[in-house]
């Protein structure tokens, strides 16, 4: 007995070495840009945009530990949000640092584990990929290759496992894996053993028993991923397709399906149980899974029944799948007449991952092989290099396979959890992290496939029988077949990984400087960052205290403004505060940041500022971030979400041909008014600060309307990131002769040592009036420590005239009028 546990362990050996060093290599380059993360001794910079809100959540959970964030008061001004996020990434993540912190974790404890925690759940994705392909295929040489293929895998599996992306993705390549690995385990299991309704009526367990455990595992599996990302219900579904599709295989065969209806409604029944005792699931809610799941839990012994009374009758077993086919279409008739909820999570499942308008701007979101709207094999190529197009070669091995011979349970659920991962990635991109799984054990299976070809299993047989190598026994075809897994399917993958690992994401220096900017420099909006918030009630809005305020900027910065800045953005990563229209040009073109920065007057973008409070009395920020982003390249996501894109540029004759520049309608947006010409002009909103410039395509918009408008704005690269104050303007009133052309204007020094003009004219009806944001004499305590301001009091010309007025912080804030 002890030499036989001795002689597996021995053959086991090279295999858990090959796993180990496979996860050694996959944490390694998870971890390569560790100085791109831990950017100074007081700061770390996370991956993204969800990155920092679960960094949000998990430093929540432990000022309120164990109790998690439901309600978040400090984003999406003035209404804040219920959680979006499925609460169990979050929550496993701060009880892990809980522990290791002793109950009182310090911020570099937090900041660390929350910084290394994707990286090693990317590792971990080596080893159920390693059982999946093992145990699918009956060959551990496939697991072993699959488990090393994964681990070098480049594109979005990676991006969202590098240190530093601390987000809910990488769990649900990990979670899905798993539960693949156990469903795919317990069908072989159940495939050796089988069991029947019968056995156990006749309480005859002995083999349900061998695979129980499996299912048992599957549906925790499954609960889990469940309840870490609220799109969950996904892979659930893929489960039921697999279930009906392989009852119709089975009864075509004439072969028992109560395995299945067995397995599923345990399955199913434990994840039910889970989403049940979860309180929230954030997103998406809890209706469509516990709805599925039901639905799931149910429909599969109804199909096994169906099969089983069909095969008393005697029917011909294709009469079962045009039956089932019918069932479903007058089932659906039925539901859309007679039950609207049902027909509702049928419309919803199948068209979960379709999105439209401005919701096609979210490069996650939008389909893959496509870019800039165009078809193009570029993303496929980055996500799977040549493992996309190998994975495809096996697809249609195993699927002819398949056809051919009588396929297993195990291989038909690859097939269809293959299809369904790729029907979910022409939609939205995202999934591409998915399928890198599923790339890589079906690459394995080619690769050992071309290894076999090639003669390596007669030489290891060989070896075996001889007891020792025989140099004459290897050929020519050993050495190619290893170049050509080495070059072909390893080397692309790992190359532009390495390439893909030099690099984080997340805010750059721009954005960091110019959020803690806002940290330091404007007033506290009287709310406590880690507070447990509770909801208002069902039709009410949270009762912010008169000091809150939001700050305007584009969905992207959101939680960088909230996390960072601990202040309360209007719009957020999760597509809240944006405005505009969903559907139609018809829609009501709703208060947001897409409405608010394609606005075409200062009159339009207030009127848009202050809808967005239900309060008439109150507006819906104080301060408003632009980056150069949004004032170019990001400009038309903003028309996108309006769904009214036109005529913001235009085509020109050049030299070079016609080409598309900005044209009226764009300069006339307020982003680039703030953005391009600093607020010049504007009556109730002044840029109090601003971060160093950078290399932009912000003057090549600047020459295009100096050309085109005769303008003569520098053609200069201004700060980045610029901020500004939304005030009630200090009105300076006189008396000038009637006709006369007034003028006001006053040099402002940025922060970054700029200057330009603010100016405004009138004519004169006897009298004048301007409304100005800017003071003359400085910031108060309290208030914007605004570090760009006048450097003297404002000038106001006329004729001859020429007078000079200081203008306190007071007056603009409070809209005092001066008399001159």
């Amino acid at each position: 007995m002890a030499d036989e546990m001795n002689e597996k362990l021995r053959k086991s050996l090279p295999y858990f070495s090959g796993i180990l060093i496979a996860f050694i290599i996959a944490l390694y380059i998870r971890t390569m840009p560790e100085a791109g993360v831990f950017i100074s001794s007081d700061f770390v910079r996370f991956g993204g945009n969800d990155p920092w809100y679960h960094l949000r959540n998990v430093e929540n959970i432990l000022h309120n530990f164990p109790h998690m964030l439901w309600f978040d008061a400090y984003t999406q001004y003035p209404y804040g949000t219920e959680q979006i996020f499925a609460p169990l990434f979050d929550m496993t993540l701060a009880t892990i640092i809980w522990i290791l912190g002793f109950g009182s974790p310090s911020q570099d404890l937090i900041n660390t584990v929350c910084v290394y925690y994707p990286a090693f759940l990317g590792a971990f994705v080596v080893i159920p990929t390693y059982f999946a392909a093992k145990w699918v295929f009956g060959d551990r040489k496939i697991g072993l290759m699959a488990a090393i293929l994964i681990a070098i895998a480049p594109g979005q599996f990676l991006s969202r496992s590098m240190m530093g992306f601390n987000d809910h993705h990488i769990s649900e390549t990990l979670l899905s894996t798993i539960t693949a690995m156990f469903l795919i385990m317990g069908l072989k299991t159940a495939r050796e053993n089988p069991f029947s309704f019968e056995d156990i009526k006749n309480n005859d367990l002995a083999s349900l028993k061998k695979t129980l455990p499996y299912f048992v595992l599957t549906g925790l599996a499954l609960s889990a991923y469940m309840t870490a990302w609220t799109g969950g219900v996904f892979f659930a579904f893929i489960i039921g397709v697999y279930v009906a599709i392989q009852h119709i295989i089975d009864h075509l065969k004439g072969r028992s399906t109560d395995y299945l209806a067995i397995g599923g409604m345990i399955i199913f029944a434990i994840a039910f149980v889970a989403v049940l005792i979860t309180p929230q699931l954030g997103g998406y809610g809890k209706s469509l899974p516990i709805k599925g799941l039901l639905a799931g839990f149910f429909a599969f012994p109804i199909l096994t029944g169906i099969s089983l009374s069909f095969k008393r009758k005697d029917l011909k077993s294709y009469y079962y799948p045009a039956f089932i086919l019918l069932l479903s279409i007058i089932g659906t008739l039925m539901a859309k007449l007679l039950l609207p909820s049902v027909y509702s999570l049928i419309v919803r499942v199948s068209s979960f991952f379709l999105t439209s308008g401005g919701a096609l701007t979210i490069a996650e979101a939008s389909p893959l092989l496509s870019v800039g709207g165009q078809f193009s094999l570029a993303p496929f190529w980055g996500n799977f290099t040549t493992l996309g197009y190998i994975s495809l070669i096996a697809i249609i091995y195993l699927g002819y396979e398949a056809f051919k011979k009588n396929n297993t349970p195990e291989r038909t659920f690859l097939l269809i959890w293959t299809f369904m991962i790729i029907w979910a990635m022409l939609q939205q991109n995202r999934f591409a992290y998915y399928y890198s799984v599923n790339a890589a054990i079906l690459s394995a299976f080619v690769g050992i496939k071309i290894l076999e070809l090639a003669g390596w299993k007669d030489l290891f047989d060989d070896i075996k029988l001889k007891d020792k190598f025989d140099i004459k026994s290897f050929k020519i075809w050993h050495v190619l077949s290893v170049l050509v897994i080495i070059l072909v399917f390893m080397y692309p993958s790992y190359n532009m990984s390495m390439q893909q690992s030099q690099y984080t994401g997340g805010p750059n220096g721009y954005w960091i400087e110019s959020t803690m900017w806002l940290n330091s420099n404007t007033p506290d909006p009287g709310l406590d960052y880690y507070e447990s918030y509770e909801a208002p009630a069902k039709g009410e809005i949270y009762p912010y205290p008169d000091t809150a305020y939001g700050v305007m900027s584009w969905w992207d910065y959101g939680h960088w403004i909230e996390v960072i800045g601990h202040r309360i953005p209007n719009a957020n990563p999760f597509q809240q505060g944006v405005g505009g229209r969903r559907n139609s040009i018809e829609e009501e073109n709703k208060p947001g940041a897409s409405t608010f920065f394609t606005a075409q007057s200062e009159e339009e973008a207030t009127a848009v500022l202050e809808a967005v409070h239900p309060d008439p009395e109150k507006a819906g920020a104080r301060y408003i971030v632009s980056d150069v982003e949004m004032a170019t390249g990001k400009f038309y996501a903003m028309t996108a979400w309006t769904l009214d894109t036109a005529d913001y540029y235009i085509p020109v004759q050049t030299d070079q041909g016609v080409q598309t520049v900005p044209g009226p309608r764009y300069f006339n947006s307020m982003e680039s008014r703030l953005h391009i010409f600093d607020a010049r002009g504007l009556e109730q909103y002044r840029m109090v600060h601003e971060s160093p410039a950078g290399n932009s395509a912000e003057t090549g918009y600047k020459n295009v309307y100096n050309a085109l408008f005769e303008g003569n704005i520098p053609l200069e690269n201004t700060g980045y990131v610029k901020i500004f104050e939304y005030v009630e303007g200090a009105q300076i009133v006189g008396e000038a002769p009637e006709g006369e052309d007034v003028t006001i204007s006053v040099t402002i020094l940025t922060n970054i040592g700029r200057t330009f003009v603010y100016s405004q004219s009138t004519v004169s009806d006897g009298t004048y009036s301007f409304t100005v944001p800017y003071s003359s004499l400085g910031p108060i305590e309290g208030e914007t420590q605004f570090d760009t301001m006048p450097v003297g009091p404002y000038k106001i010309s006329y004729g001859t005239v020429q007078e000079e007025v200081d203008v306190s912080e007071r007056d603009v804030l409070d809209g005092n009028v001066i008399e001159v």
